[in-house]
């Protein structure tokens, strides 16, 4: 039956009430102002690279605020949701998850290149979706480079039964080698597409690796209630398959009658955390603490070990805490309402000057990386 669910009403969230929530933490934005900040990564301990759903990517220095444009980037399908997205560094690699423009439209696509100076070179293509549709609708696009392999999330592209074909990518976590190709412990399952680790997904826009266990950790969009968390544990869950549109928690939006009757069957991965209604999850992060072999003097020990997410909604960082014996969602609280809009994405700085820092990218018009501090 998988990971037991638990259901917590977002209308009754507490606001939380710690330190930081009484005010012993400040906001501040770092660099200027930017049109629809997505995705982020640390090239180093002083310095992050930031997407821009129209197609541009900034390398920001934290402690000056100094912005530069980074060249070399691929041209995007800039419609609705579809733009140059989630970004991840690894070993010297700079790894960009976008839309890419195809002949028949558009398909979710990873890029490999290296950063020299201020361009991106030698940047290569090393996965395209294999279903392109002209639909600017739920390409999921986050990133996470361990193990010597990229997992990436893929959202339905609006045609939820996608997302239980496992021969289209579209509705699927796909994980492949770092230089495209596939890994010998993938699932070799009769009728799936060989880069495809799990299906049964919506719109994924959150990724985090838990530092202890090592598993991964979505989350991603339901229609009308039914944002989940989901725990994929690679040792496991390679070829599972996490439900939607057979199971959900979910309601249509036109009728709000349920998308499916059943919300766990047997054979299926159930969430290990529902949101009803909706907050529309977007990035995700866990705080860590020494024991994880981080710097010590990290800047919340209120929020050590738990998972930070963002809201698009409701403008909201939510920490939910984890229970202490099963490792799994016991509770939520809401740490920033409303203060610097749309969350889009999540990061905490492990080391050095700013051990602790939590990141945030505001995705407004006006929009940028805010940093969140004592």
């Amino acid at each position: 039956m998988g990971i037991q669910t638990v259901i917590r009403a977002a209308l009754f969230s507490a606001a939380l009430s710690m330190s930081a929530a009484a005010g012993a933490m400040k906001i501040e934005r770092i660099g200027p102002t930017l049109a629809h900040p997505w995705g982020m990564d640390f090239l180093d301990q002083d310095t992050v690279l930031v997407t821009m759903r129209g197609g541009g990517l900034m390398r920001i220095d934290l402690g000056t605020g100094t912005a530069t444009e980074i060249t070399g980037v691929p041209a995007v399908f800039n419609r609705r949701q579809g733009g140059l997205l989630d970004v991840a560094v690894a070993d010297g690699q700079i790894y960009l998850c976008y839309s890419a423009i195809l002949d028949s439209g558009s398909s979710t696509a990873i890029d490999r290149a290296t950063l020299a100076g201020n361009a991106l070179i030698r940047r290569q293509t090393i996965f395209t979706g294999n279903n392109p549709t002209r639909s600017g609708h739920h390409f999921g696009c986050r990133l996470q480079v361990t193990g010597g392999m990229i997992y990436a999330s893929l959202g339905d592209r609006g045609t939820r039964d996608n997302a239980q074909d496992p021969a289209a990518h579209a509705g699927s976590l796909i994980r492949i080698n770092r230089d495209g190709s596939i890994p010998d412990t993938n699932p070799e399952k009769a009728g799936w597409a060989p880069e495809i680790f799990t299906i049964g997904h919506r719109n994924p826009q959150g990724m985090a690796i838990h530092p202890r266990t090592g598993d991964i950790w979505t989350h991603e969009h339901g229609p009308r209630g039914g944002d989940e968390i989901n725990i994929i544990r690679p040792a496991h869950h390679g070829g599972a398959n996490f439900g939607w549109p057979t199971v959900s928690h979910g309601r249509e939006y036109a009728t709000g009658l349920r998308v499916s009757k059943h919300d766990s069957l047997p054979g299926y991965v159930d969430p290990a955390w529902v949101w009803i209604p909706s907050i529309a999850p977007s990035g995700m992060g866990f705080y860590p603490d020494a024991a994880d072999g981080n710097d010590a003097t990290l800047m919340f020990p209120e929020f050590k070990g738990d998972l930070l997410v963002g809201s698009l909604k409701f403008r909201r960082l939510y920490l939910v805490k984890l229970d202490g014996n099963t490792g799994l969602p016991r509770s939520e609280h809401i740490i920033l309402d409303g203060q610097i809009g749309r969350i889009r994405d999540v990061a905490v700085a492990t080391h050095g000057p700013h051990a602790g820092a939590i990141l945030l990218l505001s995705d407004e018009v006006k929009g940028g990386l805010y940093m969140m501090k004592q």
